[in-house]
């Protein structure tokens, strides 16, 4: 989810739209001719899918022909496409605010035998809305832009909320203002709709959301608008803008060939889609070379670019996918590729490659945006990083608050909430996602706690201690589940800067200042969970007559009482609720197969039936440095055999949720996939499970890579990639 990517449509500039695919529960019939058509879903959105299956009348299923026989879509736009299996994939943008589309499917043993049914295409967002986030003072305003995969055509409706969807029931003005909304349409454009949103006058005692819905109802976008007094301005935009004179770190950037091109049936070339990512630091070589310091899949476009590549700022994605040698190109020229730790080996550990700055081209300082002081106005500041090597982890120094600036979301802070993380990631030929290059597993990585801290974009953003800026590691990858966690992951920085020093030939050290300075510290995610998650009533009961139980047991090893909750180690799963006086009560993991989960509570709150629902969960990893050891060598002996299993590409040493005495296994489950086993515990350790999106390198935040891409528009076919 790190680079970006930019499609175009027809002469237009869009972005590539994203959608969910229907359920594979099919509880729709129709059709005729001796075959029935079972449809997952009726309706989708635009770059949505929808699994189709035909039935004989007996309940077989015979072979077929699908294919798309008519539409209302306008014809420059196609109708979308059906595969040999009968999955439909609809087009990436709309002519209207909603189309039809029939489908036909016909039996290969008798052409006579067909069948029809008719999906409805409805737009959807192109990309979420930009900003992303946005940190406000009180009174201040700043601008939101939507972008729906509708052409000449459809509109956004704007509201507030204190939740990331829904209208809000509070009154007028306590989460601020909406005004000047306005939509620019036109025959070979997205729709683009703008407002200004106002913060209000005080500090809201909710969180503030701007939701942005597509024709007033389907696909919606929210914004999540930090609201402070503490006098600080954050909008990405300036992240994402051409840099006048030398450019600052942390702003969009990326290879001048990172687009992708396709023909049309007379072998006309169209540029159909691009990539960006984070410039992320500047570094040096013994020599006092300075080079810029970003990702492989960034700079040298997954392993697909050459030494000497020009490398652009703003990137390509911000830059209306024009390249330096295309008219109209509105980017800046800054360094050359020059240092690539490829991919493919097995013997690399890290995603990243050098650029060598051009002379006058890049601030020397090697300040970062966002990282320095507010001005008058507000505005963070570009300031540089801490020279050196980076800052090594410890369990000593695991609970600091952690900071990037990135080309997309701009400033934001987390906490560390994974170590000793092996995870898989996806790689690419082409931007689209359409082409797989690699898999690669790495080990030993970092991970971020949060679905707001990073995404599509922030690609090679330097990740840093907030508190001393330090940079701990080089960010490259992530996912979410769309409702709101997710998890960043980095590069070790001591990684980084030795395998690409062992590429050089010599020492590689980052550019900055020799002065501790604290980085403002801009929170978009909560930093606990509110509530526990829930569970249903009769697991609920079940579990109560195991803790009933298991009372007279446990009041033996010092526990005040016992209930039915829930696990935050495996949402969705029920716990025994243990409580205690003492964090260091020796409760047992499971109770007759069912996690317990350990509270420390005040004996008369207990007595008064007063006790929490849930542990009291700090940010960040507190472990010992036992523990933390010991969690990594069961890490190193059970990461390779759980990661055979198809629906595992994740597992790290993290603080255990139910009990957060203790340190856990985090193992990341695809979402759309069910591992062959889940236990509670693994070698005497917790496990976690987070159920995530398979995270990828080029699309926004939640979305798996597509079966197929919304940049092949009807008439149009990719050429060789490798001429990009």
């Amino acid at each position: 989810m790190t680079r970006t990517l930019l499609t175009r449509l027809l002469l237009g500039v869009l972005a590539l739209a994203v959608a969910g695919c229907g359920t594979m529960n099919f509880p729709a019939r129709a059709g005729s001719g001796g075959l029935e058509i079972a449809a997952s879903s009726s309706a989708t959105t635009t770059n949505g899918q929808i699994a189709l299956r035909a039935t004989g009348p007996l309940g077989e299923m015979p072979a077929v022909k699908w294919s798309i026989v008519s539409g209302t879509n306008a014809a420059a736009l196609g109708q979308g496409s059906v595969d040999a299996t009968g999955v439909y994939t609809a087009p990436g943008s709309t002519s209207a605010d909603s189309i039809t589309v029939r489908i036909e499917a016909q039996r290969r043993d008798d052409p006579a035998g067909a069948a029809w049914t008719t999906i409805t295409v409805k737009p959807g967002f192109v990309q979420p809305l930009l900003p992303q986030d946005v940190a406000l003072t009180p009174g201040a305003t700043a601008e939101v832009t939507a972008e729906i995969a509708e052409v000449n055509a459809g509109g956004v409706s704007w509201s507030l909320a204190a939740a990331p969807q829904g209208e809000s029931a509070l009154p007028a003005g306590v989460l601020g203002a909406v005004s000047g909304s306005a939509c620019q349409r036109s025959e070979d454009h997205f729709t683009t709709c703008t407002v200004t949103y106002s913060a209000p006058s005080a500090m809201p005692a909710q969180p503030v959301y701007l939701v942005a819905t597509v024709n007033t109802g389907g696909a919606t976008a929210p914004l999540r608008v930090l609201v402070d007094n503490r006098g600080i301005v954050s909008d990405p935009v300036a992240n994402q803008t051409i840099q006048a004179g030398m450019a600052a770190l942390g702003s969009s950037g990326g290879n001048d060939g990172d687009y992708d091109t396709y023909q049309d049936a007379s072998g006309d070339s169209y540029l159909a889609d691009c990539c960006g990512g984070t410039l992320g630091a500047l570094v040096e070589d013994q020599q006092g070379n300075q080079f810029i310091l970003s990702n492989n899949h960034v700079l040298a476009e997954s392993d697909q670019g050459r030494v000497g590549d020009t490398i652009d700022q703003p990137g390509l994605i911000d830059g209306a996918c024009t390249p330096l040698n295309r008219p109209g190109s509105v980017v800046n020229p800054v360094a050359t590729l020059k240092y690539v730790v490829p991919l493919a080996s097995t013997q690399t550990n890290v995603d990243a490659a050098l650029a060598l700055a051009a002379p006058g081209a890049i601030d020397p300082t090697g300040a970062i945006l966002g990282l320095g002081a507010p001005g008058v106005d507000g505005q963070l500041s570009a300031a540089p990083p801490m020279a050196g090597m980076g800052e090594k982890l410890t369990a000593a120094n695991l609970g600091m608050d952690v900071a990037k600036s990135g080309r997309t979301t701009g400033l934001t802070c987390s906490d560390i909430d994974v170590v000793a993380l092996t995870v898989k990631i996806d790689y690419y030929r082409d931007c689209a996602e359409t082409e797989p290059y690699t898999t690669k597993t790495y080990t030993n990585q970092i991970g971020i706690s949060g679905a707001h801290f990073t995404d599509s974009g922030d690609s090679g953003a330097l990740v840093l201690d907030a508190a001393s800026s330090q940079a701990i590691g080089l960010y490259f990858a992530g996912g979410t589940d769309g409702d709101g966690h997710g998890l960043s992951v980095v590069n070790p920085i001591g990684d980084v800067l030795r395998e690409l020093s062992e590429q050089a030939g010599s020492r590689m050290s980052l550019v900055g200042t020799a002065t501790p300075h604290a980085i403002a510290c801009l929170r978009y995610d909560p930093a606990v969970p509110s509530a526990p998650p829930a569970i249903t009533p009769a697991l609920r009961s079940q579990v109560q007559a195991v803790a009933d139980e298991s009372l007279a047991m446990l009041r033996q090893r010092g526990a005040l009482g016992t209930t039915a909750g829930a696990s935050l180690d495996d949402p969705g799963q029920p716990a025994v609720i243990v409580y205690v006086a003492n964090a260091n009560a020796q409760v047992p993991q499971t109770i007759d197969g069912v996690r317990t989960q350990v509270i420390v509570a005040d004996p008369a709150v207990v007595a008064r039936g007063q006790a929490p629902a849930m542990p009291a969960v700090e940010p960040g990893l507190h472990l010992t440095a036992a523990a933390l050891a010991h969690a990594k060598a069961v890490v190193e002996q059970v990461a390779p055999g759980l990661m055979t299993d198809p629906a595992i590409f994740g597992v790290g040493v993290t603080q255990s949720r139910d009990n957060p005495a203790e340190a856990a296994l985090l193992v990341l489950v695809d979402i759309g996939q069910t591992p062959q086993s889940m236990p509670a515990t693994i070698d005497g350790l917790r496990v976690e499970y987070l159920r995530l999106h398979r995270f990828h390198t080029t699309r926004a935040r939640g979305f798996a890579p597509e079966r197929t891409t919304a940049c092949s528009l009807k008439g149009l076919r990719p050429r060789n990639s490798s001429q990009r």
